[in-house]
């Protein structure tokens, strides 16, 4: 008999387990963190704007929410926030990565690395790498980190990787989500091989309509993607954020899946395993990209010895 499509029903109780949710105050951030206090989970939310956090805690009374500032694109708010939460709990079960922007004008962060690569991926990197002890003392420990259908039609410039020479706003935001999946998997790789308790998983959102698609750079963008593309196409924030909460929740989730819509294309539907593109995982282009993030964050993995 054919299984039933997987919905946000079907989350197990999470009573007792905790979350940190990155961007959680929009999009699908928002959608997974409402998803996740229904179901008892105590979440974190990773968020800029403290302020309109507190507002989306107050609208869910009786649920376990935290609102916590840290801005994934700037690394000393990262350490900030990761110190932070060591002081205040003994253990994370669960930590999402999914905040991101998306297709801005070249802009640097505060340490001169470009903004999409410093927020979407090395951001997450270092908070990865900063709570790993906790998540290692928690209870079915997961990384999930949101990647993209458009890392599958990008390519890391190692060359030029802020785009002094060249800069396409979506050309570098496919680089930043190629740079989510092959993070999530080389994770995967290197937690796997120390015998870790902690599973890397990967999502990705298909095509959702969210506020990312109107912040592009350009009035073109925001046209074909927000104002055309949204209305046509897209699913809902709640629908899109399946492949995440099931990465996250899903008692036969396992370490190193990739988690995406079901529909024509993976633009839409309900959750189910996905490819990889072949450069994600290709062991070489991980390796270099590990090092060269640990040496862009100063971020080493408390990683046990490989057995």
């Amino acid at each position: 008999m054919e299984q039933p499509r997987w919905t946000a029903d079907h989350i197990p109780d999470q009573t007792g387990r905790t979350f940190v949710v990155t961007g959680a105050t929009s999009g699908l951030g928002l959608a997974t963190t409402r998803a996740l206090a229904r179901r008892g989970g105590h979440v974190i939310l990773a968020v800029r704007d403290q302020t309109k956090g507190r507002r989306i805690a107050a609208e869910l009374p009786g649920a376990r929410l935290d609102v916590r500032h840290v801005d994934l694109a700037d690394l000393d708010s990262v350490r900030a926030f990761a110190g932070r939460l060591h002081a205040e709990y003994a253990r994370v079960d669960v930590l999402i990565n999914n905040a991101g922007v998306m297709a801005p004008p070249r802009t640097l962060s505060p340490q001169g690395h470009e903004l999409q690569f410093a927020c979407n991926h090395l951001g997450h990197f270092a908070l990865t790498g900063l709570l790993l002890d906790l998540l290692s003392a928690g209870d079915d420990p997961r990384v999930v980190t949101v990647s993209s259908l458009n890392h599958r039609k990008a390519r890391i410039d190692f060359d030029d990787l802020h785009g002094e020479r060249s800069y396409s706003p979506m050309g570098a935001y496919n680089q930043s989500k190629l740079a989510n999946a092959v993070f999530g998997h080389e994770l995967h790789r290197r937690l796997t091989a120390t015998g870790s308790p902690v599973r890397s998983l990967l999502a990705h959102p298909g095509y959702t309509a969210t506020a990312l698609q109107m912040r592009a750079s350009t009035a073109a963008l925001r046209l074909l993607l927000g104002r055309i593309g949204n209305p046509l196409l897209a699913q809902r924030p709640d629908q899109g954020a399946l492949p995440q909460l099931y990465a996250a929740t899903a008692p036969d989730a396992a370490a190193g899946d990739f988690i995406g819509p079901d529909g024509a294309g993976e633009l839409r539907g309900s959750p189910k395993r996905v490819p990889l593109s072949a450069t994600a995982t290709d062991p070489a282009v991980g390796s270099r990209l590990w090092d060269l993030s640990e040496h862009l964050t100063g971020i080493r993995f408390a990683l046990p010895a490989t057995r």
